[in-house]
Order: structure tokens, then C-alpha cells, then sequence
């Protein structure tokens, strides 16, 4: 197995995934309408077609990383046999809710129990139950397994056997140096892709959600433009952070951001129905791992 692997640049990965993004968003921009209605009905043929994938695939990740953490693989460091932590717990914590949640857990946290409350996929219309059970579901165990194995398979193969700290290197067992051919090349270009989209979709709901809490505060106009001037803010901040390294940059973004997140967390606690938020998360907590099953 190769190593001291250089991270470099791969051309033909971000030419191609370039190319991509680029042809994809220019077709949604030329022919909105049309763009909406195929993605609609792709959406909805892997929904109708493969949704039993989906489900199998989430309760084996979820599962198996069970069995890795409580079996001796467990005890396998994510990099050389000797090697001590980069950084302190909190610090860790703080950068992985604030690079795998963001403003998904501050936009869904809000706004998918008022979904449900309204939709419920589960209860009766209007009920506090159908509000909070699939919400806790979606941010429990199987949310973050996924979120694990990912982070496994990149830690594993890149700290521990130098190769790219890319998903392309989870391949090596199976298909050897052919990682470093054009195999390897598309399931690279197929992750940056997937990860520009998904990321891309938290920043425009949280550039909503962010002028809508300006409009109501300030009196700013909740519009297209001021959200393009948001998100264009986001990522200037963005591209700084990674830019100064995770030392300086990341961590201390993330320490600040999970500071303020507690703060937030402690005003609604004391501020608000505390004894009714103290029986909720109790009572949702028992009702989330009685169904857990039933849900996966």
C-alpha cells in the first residue's frame, strides 16, 4: 500500500466535477420550470423505486457502526499506533456540530417540528406527539452513524495508510492502485457533486432563514437579492476560515459558533416553559428509543 501520499490538486476531478455543477446550474437558470419538473420526477422515481435501498442501507450503517464501537475494532486508532489527539474534546465536538450540523440543526431544529405538527407522517393532525417523534429520529443515532462511517472510512485508510483523504480511497481493498484511474475518479466526482448540492441547499435555507430574522428585527425586505448578499457574506466567511487552517480559522469559528449555540440553548431554557421543555425532551427521548426500531 502506497504512502506519504502529497495532497495535491486532481484535475480531472475538479474539472470534471466543475464541469458538472456548472452545466447543471446553468440548465436550472436558462429553463427553470423545465429544471424543477425533471428534478421532481427523478426525485420521485427514486423515491417510489428505491426508497427500500435507502432504508436497508441507513439500518445496516446504523448497525454495524454499533457493532465497530462496542466490538475490539473499537479500540483501532484512526492513525498510527501511537498517536494522541490533535485536539481537546470540546474543541472536537464544537467543530463537528458546526462543519455536520450548521444550519441544518439551526433551520430543521425550528422548522421540521412545525412540519410535522402541521403534516404529521405519523399521528394526527395538530398533536405535540407528531411534532417531536420523527424530529428526533432524523437528528438521533442513525443521523450521526452515516455521518461516522464516512468519517471512519476517510480517517481510516488516510491517517493510518496514507492514502488521499478522499472517499475514492475506501475502494483500496477492493479494487487496489485502480483508485488512482478514472474509478476512483468518478466516485470522486460523483461526492463533490453530491457534497456542492447538499451543501448549497443548508446555505439558501439558512440565507432565508437569516433574512427573515433580519426583516423582523430590522425591517430589512425578505428577497432574492438579500439573500444572494447573505450567502455571498457565508461564504466569504467561509473561505477565510479554511483558508487560516483549522488551528486558527475553523476552530476558533466553531469554538464561537458553539458558544453562542449554548447561549441560545440556556435563554429558551430559562426564558421560556422550562418545566414543559424539561417533560418534552424526557418524554420524547423514552418515545424515540421505544420506536427506534419501528422507525428504522
Amino acid at each position: 500500500m502506497p504512502t506519504n501520499v502529497k495532497s495535491q490538486l486532481n484535475k480531472k476531478v475538479f474539472v470534471s466535477a466543475s464541469a458538472i455543477i456548472i452545466a447543471l446550474l446553468l440548465y436550472t437558470v436558462a429553463l427553470p420550470e423545465q429544471a424543477q419538473s425533471l428534478f421532481t420526477l427523478i426525485q420521485s422515481s427514486i423515491v417510489d423505486n428505491g426508497s427500500w435501498f435507502y432504508v436497508l442501507t441507513v439500518a445496516f450503517i446504523f448497525f454495524f457502526v454499533i457493532f465497530l464501537g462496542l466490538s475490539r475494532y473499537g479500540d483501532i486508532r484512526l492513525g498510527p499506533d501511537h498517536a494522541t489527539p490533535d485536539y481537546s474534546m470540546l474543541t472536537w465536538l464544537s467543530m463537528l456540530f458546526a462543519a455536520g450540523m450548521g444550519i441544518g440543526l439551526m433551520f430543521f431544529g425550528v422548522a421540521e417540528p412545525l412540519m410535522h405538527y402541521l403534516s404529521p407522517p405519523t399521528a394526527d393532525k395538530g398533536k405535540v406527539e407528531a411534532a417531536m417523534k420523527m424530529t428526533f429520529f432524523h437528528w438521533g443515532l442513525h443521523a450521526w452513524a452515516i455521518y461516522a462511517i464516512v468519517a471512519l472510512v476517510l480517517a481510516y485508510f488516510s491517517y493510518r495508510h496514507s492514502l488521499p483523504l478522499t472517499l475514492r480511497s475506501a475502494l483500496y481493498p477492493l479494487i487496489g492502485d485502480r483508485i488512482y484511474q478514472w474509478p476512483g475518479h468518478l466516485v470522486d466526482v460523483f461526492a463533490v457533486v453530491s457534497t456542492v448540492f447538499g451543501v448549497a441547499t443548508s446555505l439558501g435555507l439558512g440565507a432565508s432563514q437569516v433574512n427573515s430574522g433580519f426583516g423582523y428585527l430590522f425591517g430589512i425586505d425578505v428577497s432574492v437579492t438579500n439573500q444572494i448578499v447573505i450567502m455571498t457574506v457565508i461564504v466569504g466567511l467561509a473561505v477565510i476560515s479554511v483558508a487560516t487552517g483549522l488551528d486558527k480559522g475553523i476552530k476558533i469559528l466553531s469554538e464561537t459558533n458553539m458558544v453562542l449555540a449554548v447561549i441560545l440553548l440556556l435563554l429558551i431554557f430559562v426564558l421560556g416553559p422550562t418545566v414543559f421543555l424539561l417533560q418534552a425532551y424526557l418524554q420524547n427521548i423514552g418515545d424515540y428509543i421505544a420506536d427506534i426500531v419501528h422507525n428504522t
